[in-house]
């Protein structure tokens, strides 16, 4: 059969004064028109032996399916943004502690002199838009960081490299309400997990001992202009995905913009913090005050208050973070940082005392996203918590180099 379809072919070309054709014509056989039939899924036929040899070829690719319609898929990632960051450093204590030791007050930073790896993440993420009123974030962290923040997840290991994961949706109600329902980082504080987006590399006691990491639950927030937002969450608590009691704890929050120079946050929370205790309540007043006095100077300052029931005595907490920003060039900025810091029970750090700390940090940062900070900090507190080759000491100092690379696709 094969030999005939060959021979039918030769003819035909041969009888239209169509030399050209025979080399072609022993190119289409019966197993080229199987493989268009076996491709495409359609009938298979064999054009006549009459037919010209261009029909031939026509009927081939007429079989053809059409392009499948990508648009959605391609609409879907380009309202997708990927973005995450890369955290290394060296931290060098000069009380001496052995190479690895961890260094007191750092939460993230801590490794006594060691080329240390901090934080590894990428994240995902859509808002909610009036054009599209669902939207999503889901952050995932590696690394010691990720380690530190889940330490007393009462879950354990199950939500150790999930910083954030949360579906959002715009409410049509006047502004739009943004509803966010999930595990998101805490509204609280002046510094964030991510370096990064800090003036400082080290954190502050603020941040590693007043105020929470994380909560899951609801949160909501509605802008009225754009001077004046407000919200709430309702959630399981302070760093807890599963939850250690019965109660729920929440919160107000409100975002007031005077001008473009000047942002104050202010934010309140309350709810029962104690496992297997509903009873007594754990208080959090948080505020924010941040002002760019010009172009190469911006001010911020932090305040956080808290108080909590320990088996029926009031225990209580607070302190105040003032910093400053100099942005002496496009790449180059010098950052300085204080606090005061007042665990007047011990609650927090595990001694009654009074801490003051004093960051001074330098920073270079590249145009594609590699920033290098090189940081001084002394700590001193009223009492002996820190220790200097086996003796109690009220202070201690240290030199510190980071290297943070932060990329996005859509910068």
């Amino acid at each position: 059969m094969l030999k005939k379809s060959r021979f039918y072919l030769m003819s035909v070309s041969l009888f239209l004064g169509l030399p050209s054709t025979a080399a072609l014509a022993q190119e289409v056989d019966e197993d080229a028109a199987l493989d268009v039939h076996q491709s495409t899924g359609s009938a298979y036929t064999l054009a006549s032996p009459s037919a010209p040899l261009a029909a031939v070829v026509s009927t081939s690719a007429s079989v053809q399916q059409p392009e499948a319609d990508d648009s959605g898929f391609l609409d879907f990632f380009r309202k997708t943004e990927l973005s995450g960051t890369v955290d290394f450093y060296y931290t060098y204590s000069f009380n001496e502690p052995e190479t690895g030791s961890l260094i007191p007050l750092r939460v993230f930073d801590g490794q006594h002199n060691e080329l240390s790896f901090a934080l590894a993440e990428i994240a995902f993420s859509k808002p909610a838009t009036s054009d599209d009123r669902v939207g999503f974030r889901v952050d995932l962290d590696f690394g010691p960081v990720a380690d530190a923040v889940n330490a007393f997840e009462p879950g354990g290991d199950t939500f150790r490299n999930l910083q954030q994961g949360y579906i959002s949706y715009l409410a049509p109600v006047g502004n739009g309400l943004t509803i966010d329902f999930g595990r998101y980082v805490t509204q609280h504080g002046a510094e964030v997990i991510e370096a990064k987006d800090n003036w400082n590399y080290s954190r502050s006691i603020l941040f590693g001992f007043a105020i929470p990491f994380y909560h899951t639950g609801f949160r909501l927030n509605y802008s009225v202009n754009d001077a004046f937002s407000f919200g709430g969450t309702f959630s399981n608590g302070w760093n807890n995905s599963t939850e250690n009691n019965s109660g729920k704890t929440y919160s107000v929050m409100a975002t007031i913009k005077p001008s473009s120079e000047l942002t104050i946050l202010q934010n309140y929370m309350g709810g029962p913090e104690q496992p297997g205790n509903t009873d007594d309540l754990r208080h959090l007043y948080d505020a924010t005050v941040s002002y760019a006095v010009s172009d190469k100077l911006s001010v911020m300052a932090n305040y956080d208050y808290g108080h909590d029931e320990i088996d029926g005595q009031g225990v209580s907490w607070q302190g105040v973070a003032l910093y400053a920003k100099l942005q002496a060039t496009p790449i180059f900025a010098v950052i300085p940082r204080f606090e005061y810091y007042n665990d007047s029970d011990g609650f927090t750090t595990g001694l009654a005392q009074k801490l003051k700390e004093l960051t001074l940090t330098a920073e270079l940062k590249h145009g594609h996203g590699l920033i290098m900070r090189i940081e001084y900090r002394g700590d001193w507190s009223d009492a002996d918590y820190f220790v200097e080759n086996d003796n109690p000491k009220d202070n201690q100092h240290t030199f510190t180099v980071g290297w943070i690379y932060g990329f996005s696709s859509h910068p």
